[in-house]
């Protein structure tokens, strides 16, 4: 009853969604932009703010409040003052692909030149594609359930595996998110990651890294215009600063949304002290490049740098960023939430293309001689 009660609340909402974006492309984009738009818009705001409350799994209200309250909201922001994805080439724009930009995170790619006739610099990567990194959420995940709900691990070991695993389920998430709507539409869409791994800075991680479509939509909402506002008051040379933490306050206010959809908790302003954290942590290297005369590239080797820039990510994580949604029991229940679904949809042992596991105990997702669907498990696993 309460999972197709739940089935029920998310067509409702994606409902919701399709009439408030129709009505933004039909009528409210036939307004002059700017006030007279922005004033139209805000039934949708409001809308799209409040879409989450009527869901109640971890999975369901974290990516509806990431892909309308935040991530819809944002590109409708700019769409009111004819700016951003949903304004590019809009006469020629079809509602279905309308829809698409501004439901999902994603970013149509833009062909980019390089002027210099440089060749431009290739980073290291990793052999990581999409599938490793799906097959390392599975194992995650599987590593979750034999713990018997984190009473076999060490606490610093459990919250670790939690660090990754916020990672990889974006990664996995974000990234078949990209790979169906660019086989649906035809065009090649911008990463949603740029293997935040390999950062050599905070800079680096969260401006040219780390879930770059939220990095976009922060850039051109709050960041430009708060920078262009303080180059009047202040040396041009110092207006990043306060852009930067502006940027980082909106994150973090955004996240305690997301949290408080989630865990349904008051939120104790842990997840924005950490965004500001890194906001002051940000600008300070900034200042720094700037005083030395550096150039925005300049970074320490990776050997050393990756391993600080990642290690400070992680440490300040488990110190602000994940205690909230222990308390709150959020990783309990997104664990149940795998089992509700595998006991719904059981697995039939008869099926070739299963793995045979008979060491596990692992139910509901096994039957008779243990044996795992991975393909179910990869469609059915999210937040």
């Amino acid at each position: 009853m309460e999972e197709t009660e739940e089935l029920n609340a998310l067509f409702m909402v994606w409902l919701k969604a399709l009439i408030s974006l129709c009505y933004a492309y039909f009528i409210v984009s036939k307004l002059p932009k700017g006030k007279i738009r922005l004033f139209s818009l805000l039934p949708i705001f409001s809308l799209f703010t409040f879409l989450p409350l009527s869901l109640s799994t971890p999975t369901t209200t974290g990516l509806t409040g990431f892909f309308f309250t935040w991530n819809a909201n944002f590109k409708l922001l700019q769409f009111a003052f004819n700016f951003g994805p949903l304004c590019d080439d809009l006469p020629r724009k079809s509602l279905f692909t309308f829809i698409l930009l501004a439901a999902f995170p994603i970013k149509i790619k833009q062909n980019q030149k390089n002027p210099s006739g440089k060749t431009p610099k290739i980073d290291q990567k990793l052999p990581l594609n999409l599938w490793a990194k799906s097959l390392i959420y599975c194992l995650l995940v599987i590593a979750a359930f034999f713990s018997d709900y984190n009473k076999n691990l060490h606490p610093n070991v459990l919250w670790g595996i939690y660090c990754c695993f916020i990672y990889v389920n974006l990664e996995v998430v974000l990234g078949f998110n990209k790979k169906l709507i660019e086989s649906i539409l035809g065009v090649e869409l911008c990463p949603p990651f740029d293997e935040p791994y390999l950062s050599t800075s905070l800079q680096d991680f969260w401006g040219r890294r780390w879930n770059l479509m939220i990095s976009d939509l922060l850039r051109h909402t709050i960041y430009l215009p708060v920078r262009a506002f303080w180059e009047i008051h202040l040396r041009k040379k110092w207006a990043p600063l306060p852009a930067v933490m502006a940027s980082f306050l909106v994150s973090g206010l955004m996240h305690e949304l997301l949290f408080y959809y989630i865990a349904r908790a008051s939120p104790t302003w842990e997840v924005t002290c950490f965004f500001l954290l890194h906001g002051v942590c940000v600008a300070v290297e900034i200042g720094l490049k700037r005083d030395l005369g550096l150039g925005r590239n300049w970074a320490l080797h990776w050997a050393l740098a990756g391993p600080l820039t990642v290690g400070f990510v992680m440490a300040t994580g488990l110190w602000l960023f994940l205690p909230q949604l222990v308390r709150s029991k959020v990783d309990e229940r997104s664990l149940e939430e795998v089992k509700a679904v595998g006991a719904r949809y059981p697995v039939v042992t008869s099926n070739p293309k299963f793995i045979d596991l008979d060491m596990c105990h692992f139910e509901p997702l096994y039957r008779v001689k243990h044996e795992l669907d991975i393909p179910l498990l990869l469609q059915t696993l999210s937040l």
